[in-house]
């Protein structure tokens, strides 16, 4: 029988079913929002939620609640940066370093993003040290490095592609749009059973101190993808421009999840 506990920051997408599969698999869960509704919500679905919200200027919430008793935090605080909100992702992740660091926790499974690695590096595994260009790149790779270089912390940093599952297909997004760009570039994407099922995996098997690129060995052109998804879908059909054949694009894979978890992918994208 297990007997941990395991702490989620961002009880969202992803969260909740993580958090319902752990519980299913014998662990004790607990988990955060940014709210008191969405708390209470929660609550009455039988988790055991706080509300914590990190800003620039700290933490508000029962933070040190959320990190009691925990044998692992999985911390899934998206950047929130593509809304061009301005915020400073590293401040609130440092804030959040120096509140674990006041808990008894140390062992840390940080959901980061294959936006660290540039388009300029092609093909990329864990060996590649990211090159990122874009600020939200920059960003998530100074968290990265944070975490990293905390001597009192033991962090698995697991960067997930594009995530699939659910109601969430891009290909909605993209349906009936002309003349889209990259229609060579491969696709790089994970669907949240993977995404799940990795995270238990890293969990069950102790695999801290890692990196893992988590990312579908399935890399179809972009404009093969999603054409083909929007026929499945019964959508408008989206158009690509032609683009340079010589140009590069970033392809993303793991020699990690094999080697170390031993990990082969469940579910297509």
């Amino acid at each position: 029988m297990i007997n941990k506990t395991i702490a989620i920051t961002g009880l969202g997408w992803l969260g909740q079913p993580l958090g319902y599969r752990l519980a299913s698999l014998g662990y004790t869960v607990k988990g955060s929002v940014t709210t008191i509704e969405k708390a209470t919500l929660l609550q009455q679905n039988g988790f055991d939620v706080y509300p914590v919200e990190i800003s620039e200027n700290g933490i508000e919430g029962e933070i040190q609640a959320l990190l009691n008793n925990a044998d692992c935090l999985v911390i899934m605080i998206p950047p929130g940066l593509r809304k061009n909100t301005g915020a400073d992702y590293v401040l609130k992740m440092a804030h959040l370093v120096a509140a674990i660091n006041e808990s008894a926790v140390s062992k840390i499974i940080l959901v980061s993003s294959t936006s660290v690695y540039d388009d300029s590096q092609g093909n990329v595994t864990e060996k590649n040290e990211p090159r990122p260009e874009t600020i939200a790149g920059k960003q998530l790779r100074q968290v990265e490095e944070l975490f990293i270089n905390s001597e009192e912390l033991q962090t698995t940093i697991v960067r997930f592609g594009g995530l699939i599952g659910g109601t969430r297909q891009p290909a909605k997004y993209l349906a009936g749009r002309k003349d889209l760009s990259d229609g060579n570039a491969p696709v790089n994407l994970i669907h949240r059973e993977d995404c799940i099922n990795i995270l238990v995996e890293i969990l069950k098997q102790d695999a801290f101190g890692k990196i893992f690129n988590a990312v579908n060995p399935n890399h179809p052109r972009k404009s093969d993808y999603y054409i083909q998804k929007a026929e499945e879908l019964g959508l408008e059909l989206p158009s690509f421009a032609e683009n340079s054949t010589d140009e590069v694009y970033k392809q993303v894979d793991s020699e990690n999840l094999k080697m170390i978890l031993n990990y082969s992918f469940k579910t297509s994208i």
